[in-house]
């Protein structure tokens, strides 16, 4: 399993499909916060009040008003609810969940600064640790094991299960609280208690090539991305090609995305999708730079609406496409509020690539494939480029 980034929205083991992070779930591509072009400004919020499907929202908050009066957990009897509709993207957040979730997407979080990956023993492997956050203080090193959270072993569970209980929730377990990790390095074996902070993110890193090429990194579509993806594109020198990595874009803001790909676009159609039937269209905005050699890398890690962005690119002749298989996201989902104030999340729709392909449990195939565990991938993405510029 490839390495997640622990630095972004919170997801329960029992959201059930939330699987991978970015890390610690799939970004919704249905935008729970912002505003989804074509909607008439309304709030992707808003209108998952006024278009959500009936039956399916109605029979979740059913089931979570009923176990409140029974003195039950809603919580736990909207995720039933949930679960038995098929789902497969449904989830249930709690308010103090879904107020991290809502932060995240704003580039914000609540955690003690690792990234990790399971390793294929079923371990939990810290990959990168924040420079300046509380696990750099305590000494906690990339290459160190978690073993256990708060005296929970993690070993075989869900790295999203394990970023969850590592950020604690924004109401039960805000910034100032503290977790107790259990470490390996080597034959050593130790506890360190850390005190979770507030921290922030930059999705978008740029740098140079000896061949001159610029390479924009995009980890996720938190807002703010698109247009840091378009000052990236203006201040790369003139006539240099781009390569775009979206490797381990599990997604973000959908309107982020469209942002991103109006960069490299002369307006046009990004995408559509669908709310409960209903057909919508998202269009790049006019302007982009379309002359610019651009390689799009991308792997199984790639989701939602990096997916999005992706397919857009190749539809349209813009982009040759390196990497393997993206993982499939192409649903939308939207907010409901429940009795209780916590949220279910749904399924409302899917989108579509602008040549009318459907991505969900498809992915996008590139137009070269390079195996994922190549770590000259880049470097292939980069010859593909230069070969463009030619």
């Amino acid at each position: 399993m490839s390495g997640r980034d622990l630095f972004c929205q919170p997801r329960r083991a029992r959201h059930g499909a939330a699987l991978t992070l970015v890390f610690a779930g799939v970004l919704v591509a249905g935008a729970a916060t912002g505003s989804l072009p074509g909607t008439d400004g309304k709030s992707a919020s808003d209108e998952a009040r006024s278009a959500a499907p009936a039956g399916h929202h109605e029979e979740v908050a059913r089931a979570a008003a009923e176990a409140m009066a029974d003195g039950k957990s809603p919580v736990e009897a909207a995720e039933r609810a949930v679960s038995r509709s098929g789902d497969r993207w449904g989830a249930v957040y709690s308010a103090g969940e879904y107020e991290e979730l809502e932060e995240s997407l704003d580039g914000q979080y609540t955690g003690v600064g690792l990234s990790a990956r399971r390793g294929s023993d079923g371990g939990i492997e810290i990959t990168k640790v924040r420079s300046g956050s509380p696990a750099a203080d305590a000494g906690i090193r990339a290459g160190d094991r978690l073993r256990t959270v708060d005296g929970e072993g993690v070993d075989g569970r869900p790295v999203a299960e394990v970023v969850s209980a590592l950020r604690g929730d924004a109401v039960a377990e805000p910034a100032g609280t503290t977790v107790r990790l259990g470490l390996e390095r080597g034959t050593r074996a130790w506890t360190e208690t850390v005190r979770r902070v507030r921290l922030t993110t930059d999705p978008v890193s740029v740098r140079g090539t000896d061949g001159g090429a610029s390479v924009i990194k995009v980890a996720s579509f938190t807002k703010g991305a698109g247009d840091q993806v378009r000052t990236a594109v203006r201040r790369a020198p003139a006539g240099a090609g781009v390569v775009l990595d979206l490797r381990g874009n599990s997604g973000g803001l959908v309107t982020e995305a469209v942002t991103a790909a109006s960069a490299f676009l002369d307006g046009g159609l990004v995408a559509t999708y669908d709310v409960d039937g209903d057909q919508r269209a998202l269009h790049a905005e006019p302007g982009g730079d379309t002359t610019r050699p651009l390689v799009a890398l991308v792997d199984g890690g790639t989701m939602s609406a990096a997916e999005l962005l992706t397919g857009a690119l190749q539809d349209r002749g813009r982009a040759v496409v390196v990497g393997s298989r993206t993982f499939g996201k192409g649903s939308v989902q939207m907010p409901s509020p429940l009795p209780d104030g916590s949220v279910a999340e749904l399924t409302v729709g899917h989108y579509r690539t602008p040549s009318g392909r459907g991505v969900d449990g498809t992915g996008i195939r590139p137009d070269l494939e390079v195996d994922p565990a190549d770590p000259d991938a880049l470097d292939r993405a980069e010859t593909v480029l230069s070969g463009l510029g030619r």
